[in-house]
């Protein structure tokens, strides 16, 4: 395999977790009875621009379809960064009822709901169906497609340019990198600027978070890559925030690299330093990454399989997508973990690709009263816990397992 950016031959794993079927496919009861598509799950890091990535197996249309249940607007967290986000753009960029917000990956309205309650012109794109008429029905205007220079062209000739471009945890999830920048460059107005947020590498790697691996990420993503990418596809980066969501992301912000009028702030040189420590630009840094995800699945098989012996019941909170990363590689059935507790409706009533463990509502659970509950979500785990405090009075007890097994009465 190639590098999806640079086109150097790729030879360095940062780990292979075996094979998966896609996180976000989640099964009904008749596809119970239909045979899974699993790929390959490795990850491979070019060693000329150290962009990390997965191997070529799964395409963007088997991943991001009608049935897409990944929904932003659950988390009471997200939604209050997200917020915030908003107020801080406005005040930072001047932006108002004469300007034009664009959101790519929109998802269910759950940041742009925030821009139109201010009054300031948007527009989102989001390509799969159900995310799409969630935005629509909170009166988003929304475009239903996958953002590409293609799209991008379209809406210039449209006279949608956009003053401030958003592209929250999406970056890290398009096949065609390159195109997908470039695609920026077009869409922004000449003093236009973009932000994207996506999970550092750097963090990936140090809190052992393998578990964020799954097909419908394609990049996994350093600053250093980055720069590269957007240099050489229209965009300069000028600022650089880290952010704890997702278990620590960066948020990135660029301008057209012909126009931009922002100097560039000592923060992204100081991040840079940062990676060049750690070894990041270094083909070391990634050696010994598969031994740690390997310790995290062995605890937790060898938790679970020791609660089962006592007679212990299982359960967890949360069908996220890096939960169903985790479960597959670990081999977890309901044998060891009964069901998974979900507040999104689009996912109550079905199941968990590969591991086939049903997906309940939160009053199953409180009927049941496991043991333990694993949080899959572990980024959210406060929020979790102060939602589900309840289960302590049946003496029922929180589990994570990245990045190491813990317990939490």
């Amino acid at each position: 395999m190639k590098c999806r950016h640079c086109n150097s031959k790729l030879n360095l794993t940062l780990v292979d977790l075996g094979s998966a079927p896609p996180s976000n496919a989640y099964l009904s009861e008749q596809s119970l009875h239909e045979p899974e598509k699993w790929f390959p799950l490795r990850v491979l890091v070019c060693e000329n621009c150290w962009l990390a990535q997965t191997e070529d197996f799964a395409q963007k249309h088997e991943l991001f379809d009608a049935d897409y249940a990944y929904f932003s607007g659950f988390s009471k967290t997200w939604l209050a960064h997200c917020e915030k986000y908003v107020d801080e753009m406005e005040k930072r960029f001047g932006l108002n009822s004469n300007s034009h917000v664009l959101e790519v990956a929109a998802n269910d309205g759950y940041l742009l709901q925030f821009v139109m309650a201010k009054n300031i012109p948007c527009t989102g794109i989001e390509p799969t169906a159900g995310t799409a008429a969630a935005a629509r029905g909170k009166g988003i205007p929304v475009v239903e497609d996958f953002f590409s220079v293609k799209l991008a062209t379209k809406l210039f000739s449209q006279d949608k340019q956009a003053d401030l471009t958003i592209a929250n945890n999406v970056l890290a999830h398009v096949p065609d990198i390159n195109d997908f920048v470039k695609g920026f460059a077009i869409i922004l107005k000449p003093q236009g600027v973009a932000t994207f947020e996506f999970p550092h590498l750097l963090r990936l790697i140090a809190d052992n978070q393998f578990d964020t691996i799954y097909h419908e990420h394609f990049s996994y993503l350093s600053l250093t890559a980055v720069i590269r990418i957007f240099a050489e596809n229209g965009l300069s980066v000028f600022d650089v925030e880290e952010h704890p969501t997702h278990g620590g992301s960066l948020r990135v912000f660029a301008q057209r690299g012909d126009t931009g009028r922002y100097e560039r702030s000592p923060k992204v040189d100081d991040l840079l330093k940062k990676e060049t420590r750690h070894g990041m630009n270094t083909s070391e840094y990634y050696i010994g990454f598969q031994a740690k995800a390997d310790k995290v699945k062995n605890d937790f098989i060898s938790f679970l399989l020791d609660s089962k012996l006592k007679g212990e019941k299982a359960a967890a909170y949360g069908a996220a997508a890096k939960g169903n990363t985790l479960m597959n590689y670990a081999g977890i059935r309901p044998d060891l973990i009964s069901f998974v507790v979900d507040r999104n409706p689009a996912k109550q009533g079905r199941y968990m690709p590969g591991s086939r463990i049903p997906i309940v509502t939160e009053a199953y659970m409180q009927q049941a009263k496991p043991d333990f509950v694993v949080i899959l979500p572990w980024n959210l785990k406060e929020e979790v816990i102060n939602q589900l405090e309840y289960i302590r009075a049946w003496g029922g007890k929180f589990v994570t397992a990245v990045p190491k097994l813990e317990v939490t009465p």
